[in-house]
Formats: structure tokens, sequence, C-alpha cells
């Protein structure tokens, strides 16, 4: 019989190799979002904008799995960079806009050499990255007792 510490093994874990592959993924990121002047929430969030063009901050908020203040500070240092604007809803004023800017819309240009970097280096085989994210969208769908 195995032995309750045995759970305590981190061979046993998931969310060990969860974080150690995440850490590992950013940090392949940093050197190409560099060249970028971005980091690696700022290129996710433009990534959102590149596709939708205007969204609404809650939106955001959803799509990204992230606090609202922290999107805030995030969204200040890209409408600083000239990516970005942010206006209020004039309909609600409580409604933050953040729509791409001239600017923001020429950067996709160059941030597309991002992902046809990290495919070329074919970490898995493509079969094993469809099935890879169907696991990891899965779990961000699932209710974990918020």
């Amino acid at each position: 019989m195995e032995s309750e510490y045995e759970l305590l093994l981190l061979e046993n874990q998931v969310c060990f190799p969860t974080y150690a592959v995440a850490n590992k993924i950013l940090r392949r990121y940093q050197p190409l979002l560099k060249e970028l002047d971005l980091t690696y929430t700022q290129y996710i969030t433009m990534m959102v904008l590149w596709e939708k063009e205007t969204v609404n901050e809650k939106d955001l908020v959803n799509a990204l799995y992230l606090k609202a203040n922290t999107l805030t500070d995030l969204l200040g240092k890209l409408k600083r960079k000239g990516y970005v604007d942010i206006l209020k809803d004039e309909k609600d004023r409580r409604n933050i806009i953040i729509s791409l800017t001239d600017e923001g819309r020429k950067l996709k240009d160059r941030a597309v050499d991002v992902p046809k970097t990290l495919i070329a280096e074919r970490w898995l085989t493509d079969e094993e990255v469809e099935i890879f994210k169907k696991l990891l969208y899965k779990l961000l769908k699932g209710d974990w007792g918020k």
C-alpha cells in the first residue's frame, strides 16, 4: 500500500510540471517579446485587440483571466507606448473601451514572427499540441470553487 506521504512527492503532482512548463515557455518568449518591447501579458492583451480591434475592459479581464487592477496598469503602459486608446463609454461612464491605434496595428506585422519562431522549434507534434490545448482549455473553463 502506498504511503499517504507519496501524495507529497513532486513527481506525483500535476501542478508542478504545469508550473515548470509555464515558466519555461515564458522564458522562451522573453527574448522574442523584448524585440517588440512587450511583456508576455502585454503581448496576450495585444493579441485580443488584434483579433477584435475594440473591446471593453470587462471582456478583456475575462478573456485573459486577469484581475482588473492588473489590466488597468498594463493598459496604461500600452497607451503610453502608443498602441491603444482608452475611452469611457459615453452611454455608461463606468464602461471602459480599449481600441487599437495605428501603431498598435503596425505592431501586429512584427509580432507575427513570435509564434512562427516558436512553432518552428517543434516542441510537440501538431497532434500533441491540439490535445494539450484541449486539456488546458478544459481546465481553464472548469469550476475551481471560486
